[in-house]
């Protein structure tokens, strides 16, 4: 009798070559430096195209997207099966149009790059001898022109990109953005598997639940096998090194099952509220003392809720986890490049310990990206990062024929499958701003008719998918993670409707371009997408400006890498709003970089407030954390990981406790630019622990032109904070006529340390005078003594590769010196640069 043999991988990284698929000389074929790969990073690598990120380049790339290119590879030798040994090419990721051929013979058509496919060719090769795999891709683009040319009934209409995208289930953003680039892939995009096993564990699925009192969690974990030469399968739960439950099933009809028990879990939380514990739960198949296969998943134990009750403002939308509400401040998340292969573990890492660093406590991975690599759901796991999935769908009314239907089934049965174990998965989204699509168009949506049948003889066909078949394939796959139709969505009422479900709040910046000042009323129960462009730094600008002499703020080249529609007159509408407004690049920056801060803190900090009045706002998530390439954009660190002002200013207003002072608004910048007579004024504190905390605040007014306090300042003691809310500390008013304009300069002292900040400034401030500030930026080791003796609004310091600043973008006031750390600076560095608003 043959040894059993246990699986053996052979990761296809090496070895391939590509070329052009129409060429036809002999020396067509080039090496190819690793797969996973798209085209576009061949070609560069081979100096066949410029890198698209620089200058121009995007447009010297573009006949790219219009090629059929092929990969090729010669497989490692096998020796011939027997005893049931089989062999299985797994390709976990195809882009997208893909022909697969093994010696010449076709064995894939593959037309979604969303799924995993396993091929068994155990008969198909020749043992001893040369195997060699050749896969096609056809061009998606012109594939789908074509299938929308088939489709003429259809109504194609969407936002960005062309609407032929909707016909192609592959990375929507791949066909250009509002924020990126048109650069169409194609290519083994993920790994590229030749397996070699007797038996494999397939799946492992656990599913439980925590009793009430969430101090116990049972459960069944199973698994489904692949080869007939095993009849059991060993289980075991570890916390730790430490085992907590192990049990041995029999498989019948390629499944075996227990149930399992755990007391006294320790329970996942996100960071901020508790700890992170991850158990390892492994299921092993053994054959005659031989461990052919072990799988193991990684999870945490939780209860997570999505909280939609009828109050008196409508109907909540707020999460809960393990009975703790979380206010979920946080960022959307695109793709981190435009080619995902090259985005690594290590980058992965960087982009999310940022948000912890910046007390974020939700990142939303947006529907028109792809579903992101295994690492970023697992360093989310780790470092307690709560994950909003939406389906791959973006701002489409998508095509629901036969077949498209069957591969999104596949498509999402499959991903869902492969993330379901992952606790900071906390919703699903049916997909990004698809019924926003439905309304601008005017497309046919009933919310009354609950026939999914009829919902595909309309104009929004798409409906099917959003409200059947997703919420089925969750249900059946991960029934513990609550469904969204969409984002926004909201009980199928209009998607601007501020006091149901989710809202996509594009009324600053887009639409009707109201003033960032009353952001926070432009809110609704969960504000899911906002946001306001900045430019990046210079660092990133003098990246990817090719031409010296193109370093002004309006050049051509400049504009080519801001893709938003309109973005000059948006711009520069809110900089003449509010700023004296410069030319000079540096200086332009500055106040692009400012107005985005200033807008992202109004926005945070009302929305946070509502978050302690009855849960009004459940959480806030700015567009967008990050960029795929080097542009000017809503992001808030730049695509080389450069943090925008607005990050700090979004710290700031998501620390654990924040302090809040704000005047009432009043636009005097227009209607005759008349000053009111009196402005009321409201300081609170926001915190989010869950025990009630004592603190001293103190309010100072202080004379923007002097620096001078032209009254005393106001000591509150013993203020009991309302835990995992806000609390109400002064109100009072401002005398705007007799009284000379001046700073509300806020501080919380807790057992005598400061904890929070916040300045007030009269608005706008380009009607202020910032000359003469008196700013000293002391370098001492390892931070920063910042002080002024008149206030100072704005203070920035240079972002340098290496260096980690504690704080940024900050106001000083007379009197309150500032100490920043600073991280990753050396005695020989010169010191950061630094400027403020209105500095000469």
């Amino acid at each position: 009798m043959a040894k059993a043999r246990a699986l053996s991988i052979h990761q296809l990284t090496a070895g391939w070559r590509f070329k052009q698929t129409d060429g036809t000389a002999k020396d067509v074929w080039m090496s190819v430096k690793r797969v996973p790969t798209n085209v576009h990073l061949d070609l560069m690598d081979h100096g066949k195209i410029p890198d698209p990120f620089l200058g121009f380049n995007e447009l010297e790339a573009e006949w790219v997207a219009d090629k059929a290119w092929t990969y090729k590879i010669e497989l490692p030798e096998i020796t011939e099966s027997n005893d049931g040994i089989a062999h299985v090419l797994a390709f976990d990721g195809l882009d997208t149009f893909a022909t697969v051929k093994l010696n010449g013979n076709i064995i894939l058509e593959s037309d979604n790059m969303f799924i995993p496919h396993r091929l068994d060719v155990t008969k198909k090769l020749n043992p001893g001898q040369k195997n060699t795999l050749e896969i096609d891709f056809a061009s998606a683009r012109l594939e789908a022109i074509k299938i929308k040319e088939k489709y003429p009934d259809h109504k194609w209409v969407g936002f960005n990109g062309d609407m032929s995208r909707l016909a192609v289930r592959k990375a929507q953003y791949h066909w250009g953005w509002d924020w990126g680039p048109i650069l169409n892939t194609c290519g083994p995009w993920r790994e590229v598997r030749l397996e070699t096993y007797q038996a494999r564990i397939q799946d492992l699925r656990i599913d439980y639940k925590l009793d009430n009192n969430l101090k116990s969690v049972h459960g069944t974990i199973s698994a489904s096998i692949e080869g007939a030469s095993v009849h059991s399968v060993n289980f075991d739960v570890f916390d730790g090194d430490k085992l907590v439950f192990r049990e041995t099933a029999k498989i019948s009809e390629c499944a075996a099952k227990v149930e399992f028990h755990v007391n006294n879990p320790k329970l996942w939380y996100p960071h901020g509220y508790g700890e992170q514990p991850l158990y390892s739960i492994t299921a092993t198949v053994l054959a005659d003392g031989v461990e052919l296969h072990q799988s193991t998943r990684r999870t945490g134990f939780r209860k997570g809720e999505l909280v939609q009750e009828p109050d008196e403002i409508g109907k909540s939308f707020y999460f809960r986890v393990n009975g703790v509400d979380v206010f979920c401040g946080g960022s959307d998340w695109i793709p981190a490049d435009s080619f995902t292969p090259r985005v690594t573990e290590e980058k992965y890492r960087k982009w999310l310990e940022l948000m912890v660093d910046g007390y974020q406590v939700m990142i939303r991975i947006w529907g028109g990206g792809i579903w992101e690599e295994d690492i970023f759901y697992d360093i989310c796991d780790e470092l307690g990062i709560l994950i909003w999935q939406d389906f791959m769908f973006g701002c489409g009314n998508y095509p629901a024929f036969p077949e498209i239907l069957r591969s999104i089934k596949e498509e999402c049965t499959a991903n869902v499958t492969r993330l379901r174990h992952h606790p900071s998965i906390i919703i699903y989204a049916g997909n990004n701003e698809d019924y926003q699509v439905q309304e601008s168009y005017g497309l046919t949506y009933d919310y009354e008719d609950k026939d999914p049948g009829s919902w595909l003889k309309t104009d929004f066909p798409a409906r099917y998918i959003y409200e059947k078949l997703l919420p089925d394939v969750v249900a059946a796959e991960s029934p513990h993670v609550p469904y969204h139709p969409g984002s926004p969505w909201g009980d199928g009422l209009k998607t601007s409707n501020p006091k149901v479900g989710d809202m996509h709040q594009w009324n600053v910046w887009h639409g009707t371009q109201e003033k960032y000042q009353i952001f926070d009323t432009l809110g609704g129960r969960f504000n899911s997408e906002f946001g306001m462009e900045a430019f990046p730094h210079i660092d990133t600008i003098k990246y990817y400006c090719t031409d010296p002499s193109q370093l002004y703020p309006q050049s051509h080249m400049l504009d080519f890498h801001n893709k938003a529609d309109g973005h000059e007159r948006r711009i520069a509408t809110y900089l003449v709003e509010n700023f004296r407004t410069k030319t000079g690049l540096e200086s332009f920056i500055h106040l692009t970089q400012l107005s985005q801060a200033e807008a992202l803190m109004f926005g945070y900090r009302g929305w946070r407030r509502q978050w302690g009045q009855n849960r009004h706002c459940g959480g806030a998530l700015v567009w967008q954390l990050n960029d795929c390439w080097p542009v000017t954009s809503w992001s808030i660190v730049d695509y080389f990981l450069r943090k925008k002002p607005a990050f700090y200013a979004m710290r700031r207003a998501l620390a654990p406790i924040a302090i809040a002072v704000k005047r009432a608004h009043f636009d005097w910048s227009v209607v005759h630019a008349r000053v009111p007579k009196t402005s009321d004024y409201e300081v609170w504190v926001a915190s989010q622990g869950p025990l009630e905390v004592v603190a001293t605040v103190e309010l100072r007014y202080i004379s923007v032109q002097s620096g001078k306090e032209i009254k005393d300042k106001v000591v509150k003691k013993g203020i009991k904070l309302v835990p995992n809310g806000t609390t109400d500390v002064f109100s009072g008013t401002i005398d705007n006529r007799d009284v000379e304009p001046h700073v509300l300069a806020v501080r919380i002292l807790i057992d005598g340390k400061i904890i929070s900040r916040d300045v007030d400034w009269p608005q706008p401030l380009k009607y202020l005078d910032f000359k003469g500030r008196g700013v000293e930026v002391l370098p001492r080791g390892d931070t920063i003594v910042v002080r002024a003796e008149k206030p100072t609004k704005g203070l920035v310091f240079e972002e340098r590769s290496g260096v980690l600043v504690h704080d940024s973008a900050i106001d000083i006031v007379p009197g309150d010196e500032q100490v920043i750390k600073v991280r990753g600076l050396r005695k020989q560095d010169e010191p950061l640069r630094w400027t403020y608003l209105g500095k000469d």
